[in-house]
């Protein structure tokens, strides 16, 4: 048989010989064979650790189980093992992981599924769902050139200040709407005064790094700031309801964490933190411009050539005020998740937003991951799974000392930084939670302060970037370089761990006792 009739390497069919037909077939066939085999050996490579956290979670499932620990215990151990294994390595796709733990409870727990879908729609859950389709309807009214341009007038041109002015900004928005949103938000700020100050990327590369981390890293030590500013702190909140709160007791009332009483706690702890962001950025990237006089020229000229806000923008900011002023004063009798829903509600009956743009902004694959981790959560407590991971946990701890107290706290921040920085802080929150509230009763600790310490450790994904939204959104930019996280990032974690140890110290129990 000769090349120009069958090529092996080409599979180029010219006019075989009749008699050679099954000869073709056949080699066809086998390499028909081979690709298959190969496509089968791809697909079970690209989905190793899906099919690892199965094994996994069956090796622990058939084990002895522990002194101390339920057999309904070790089974869902075994699902948030294995839940852990794939919100880290993301074989599959997030949401999917949410439908299985469903399924698991239903299925290897043997829970009514009524019961099961109840714990999903959780008023945490309806925070989570509305706040995200507050941030759709805000990013739509495009504000961001005056938000610049606000920053300026209010800091001057000197770099040192429009730094902190950016930071400062991206903070207080973040605490109130989400990290994510305002990280979005603010990244043509950035950007902007970047290229106005030069065309060239290479000419600007250490200013471009100050003012994309200002945004980064000030949304995310902001959005400890209320429960609105990320979806771990809602989650807490959830926590502590479920957990503490007795309605036939008044003295669990305390564990009734409403909006003000959050802000009470952590936004002095993100105030304290905006400084010296600025002073550590500006010490890891030094600023090749010291003064922005040029590109704050060519935006004034871009502003006053928009002209004055319109009135559909008035009505946006109103509407978020009132929003606003909803959650401080009235979340405690209608509920955080109820005032963000009709919050959602007003944006589109005011045509500000249409339902497809909410439709086709908000990631409801993340609504229903952080139902089913909530719901996971409580399962942890409900079958005495959390108790006895805290009980072990402060054993480890007694013979360094670190069982109580300080120790303890800094213990549990470790711990929270070290898994928020591999997976995103609202499910590291979800899985910690009900270990570590477990773990304050074991230890006679406040469960108020270590579930704050745990919800705020969580903002310190400060090393990589794929440890919270603002910090994927400012890389994407083209500006960073991965290892500029981790150059700036390691400054982050030791200040704000340093912070938070010293506010849990000398605040916190005054708020709590």
């Amino acid at each position: 048989m000769s090349t120009q009739q069958f090529d092996l390497a080409s599979d180029s069919l010219q006019a075989p010989d009749p008699s050679q037909t099954t000869y073709i077939k056949l080699v066809g066939f086998q390499k028909w064979q081979r690709l298959r085999s190969q496509i089968s050996l791809y697909y079970f490579w690209e989905k190793r650790w899906f099919f690892i956290s199965m094994l996994v979670g069956y090796i622990f499932l058939e084990m002895p189980t522990p002194d101390g620990l339920t057999r309904e215990g070790q089974i869902v151990l075994a699902m948030s093992l294995m839940a852990t294994i794939m919100f880290v390595t993301e074989p599959i796709p997030l949401p999917t992981v949410a439908l299985l733990i469903i399924a698991g409870q239903v299925i290897l727990l043997g829970l009514e599924s009524t019961e099961v879908a109840k714990s999903l729609m959780t008023d945490s859950v309806l925070f989570i769902m509305g706040s995200l389709m507050l941030a759709v309807a805000v990013v739509k009214q495009k504000l961001d050139k005056r938000i610049a341009w606000f920053i300026v007038r209010m800091t001057g041109t000197k770099t040192v200040w429009i730094a902190f002015g950016i930071s400062s900004v991206s903070g207080i928005m973040a605490s109130f709407v989400g990290e994510h949103t305002v990280a979005a938000m603010m990244l043509p700020v950035g950007v902007t005064l970047i290229t106005l100050t030069s065309d060239d990327p290479k000419k600007v590369k250490n200013l471009a790094a100050v003012l994309l981390f200002s945004i980064a890293y000030g949304c995310s030590i902001a959005s400890i700031g209320t429960p609105s500013g990320g979806a771990r702190n809602a989650i807490m909140v959830g926590y502590w309801k479920e957990f503490f709160f007795d309605p036939n007791s008044p003295e669990t009332a305390k564990y009734l964490i409403d909006y003000a009483k959050w802000m009470a706690y952590a936004y002095p702890m993100f105030l304290l933190q905006l400084p010296l962001v600025t002073l550590i950025l500006l010490s890891a990237f030094k600023p090749e411009y010291r003064d922005l006089s040029r590109a704050c020229t060519r935006l004034r000229t871009q502003i006053l050539l928009e002209g004055p806000l319109k009135a559909k923008d008035w009505v946006a900011i109103v509407i978020f005020l009132i929003v606003l002023y909803g959650w401080i004063f009235l979340s405690a009798d209608l509920g955080m998740g109820i005032i963000a829903i009709m919050g959602a509600a007003a944006f589109l009956i005011a045509g500000l937003v249409l339902w497809d743009d909410v439709n086709s902004g908000v990631n409801w694959g993340v609504v229903l991951l952080y139902a089913a981790a909530i719901s996971l959560g409580v399962q942890m407590k409900n079958t005495g799974a959390a108790g006895w991971i805290a009980e072990n946990f402060v054993a480890l701890l007694k013979p360094i000392g670190a069982d109580s107290g300080i120790g303890l706290w800094a213990a549990v921040s470790i711990l929270t930084t070290s898994v928020t920085n591999t997976m995103s802080n609202g499910a590291a929150v979800a899985v910690l939670g009900p270990i570590v509230l477990d773990l304050a009763k074991v230890s006679g600790e406040s469960p108020i302060i270590i579930g704050f310490i745990t919800a705020v450790s969580s903002a310190f994904a400060y090393l990589t970037v794929v440890g919270t939204p603002a910090c994927t959104i400012v890389y994407a930019s083209g500006y960073l370089k991965t290892t500029d996280f981790l150059k700036v990032g390691w400054r982050m974690v030791l200040m704000s761990t340093t912070v938070l140890l010293l506010v849990s110290f000398f605040y916190w129990p005054m708020l709590s006792s």
